[in-house]
């Protein structure tokens, strides 16, 4: 008898349709970063100027504008509105699903694919950000599908530098939608996973080359035209406003190091109470299955010791623990 759907993709692209598309424009606007993002997409508009991010028509510096693109986009096709501003995030949760799905197929058979869709789509903070206007879902899903596109050419030598050139790619989209934390993750994650195995990558100097080539010249489609138009000033306030936040809580946002330990642990109910018994147990790397928990074990530690040393603690700093935790 069989027991799973035919047609999975399909099934999941409904699911993740029917949980995050219908209800998006019913609240208001009532984060911080929600409100001010969509304000910075309304301002492109409203100027005409998609080369910088503004709010009250000055210069922000805390963000790159690639969330802020997508946003105009959807504006362009339902209008100013709250709907508009939190269709792409609804749209990233649809393909995380299929995402999740597909990888999970690959590793450990189709049985453990729905499983670990399901349990995503079904926890607390996951399922909640994908209804927001805020950057983190898209951010995240770019960052783990570049660390995935690392992982993979590790696996099959003989699309190594295909593979890390696409992961190159995925983190300069990554860097586009949040900055350089975008290919800060992914590096601190090879560096931790390689001490765990007390050995190098699996990259040779060429395979090097294509990522960081990916990389650049995929982030300078807009830092480069940037600096080259205005000079380096965004970089410069950039990079001043993340020590700000690493070194001092800002706007109040000042919590216990254990912060995130608890916004992970009650936020991603159930799947943390799942996650918990593995977190800490080391496995034999026989298969592809079980180095990609080692790969998601090292993610999702570095994550959360990371943004635990950060002095601003916000709750959606500690999501791109989201994807490791619930495989």
């Amino acid at each position: 008898m069989r027991l799973l759907p035919r047609h999975p993709s399909f099934w999941l692209l409904v699911l993740g349709a029917l949980f995050f598309i219908p209800f998006l424009g019913l609240v208001h606007l009532f984060d911080w970063d929600e409100i001010n993002f969509a304000e910075s997409a309304r301002e492109m508009m409203a100027s005409g100027n998609y080369s910088r991010v503004q709010i009250d028509f000055s210069p922000f510096w805390e963000k790159p504008p690639l969330f802020f693109w997508l946003q105009v986009l959807c504006m362009k096709v339902f209008g100013i509105n709250e709907f508009a501003a939190r269709l792409p995030n609804a749209l990233a949760g649809i393909v995380t699903l299929q995402v999740v799905y597909r990888l999970g197929c690959r590793l450990r058979g189709s049985a453990f694919g729905w499983l670990w869709a399901l349990v995503y789509l079904g926890s607390l903070l996951p399922h909640f950000y994908f209804t927001s206007g805020i950057i983190d879902p898209v951010f995240n899903l770019f960052i783990f599908l570049s660390l995935y596109q690392w992982i993979r050419a590790e696996e099959e030598p003989v699309m190594r530098l295909r593979l890390l050139a696409l992961s190159g790619v995925l983190s300069g989209l990554a860097v586009l939608t949040k900055g350089p934390v975008g290919l800060l993750i992914p590096l601190l994650s090879i560096g931790v996973h390689s001490l765990r195995k007390k050995s190098l990558p699996q990259a040779s100097v060429s395979g090097y080359a294509a990522f960081a080539l990916a990389l650049l010249l995929c982030s300078s489609a807009w830092y480069g035209y940037e600096c080259l138009q205005h000079g380096t000033r965004f970089l410069r306030e950039f990079v001043a406003y993340q020590a700000e936040l690493f070194s001092k809580p800002v706007a109040t946002h000042g919590q216990p190091f254990y912060y995130h330990f608890l916004v992970l642990f009650f936020g991603c109910f159930p799947m943390s109470q799942f996650a918990l018994p593995v977190l800490l147990k080391k496995r034999d790397e026989k298969d592809a299955a079980s180095r990609m928990q080692a790969w998601m074990q090292t993610l999702f530690w570095t994550v959360l010791i990371l943004f635990s040393l950060v002095t601003t603690k916000i709750v959606h700093y500690s999501s791109m623990c989201y994807l490791p935790l619930s495989y």
